[in-house]
């Protein structure tokens, strides 16, 4: 799996969501060893928060998660 900047991931409700529901989180600055994202409830949507985590914690958020749009 290949991390760039403006993917866009739903995530699988076992691993990752918010009061049973999917969340999509979307890479806003990827850097080496960190990735700050924005988790949105709506891919569509502007409205969300800015979150940061190590790329390893990110992956295991996104682990079972399907790429919506890059």
């Amino acid at each position: 799996m290949k991390l760039a900047q403006g993917q866009i991931w739903k995530t699988s409700p076992e691993v990752h969501s918010y009061e049973g529901m999917s969340v999509y989180l979307r890479i806003v600055d990827l850097e080496r060893l960190s990735v700050g994202y924005k988790e949105m409830l709506k891919a569509d949507t502007k409205d969300g928060h800015h979150k940061n985590a190590s790329k390893k914690v990110f992956c295991r958020l996104i682990k079972g998660a399907e790429l919506v749009s890059e």
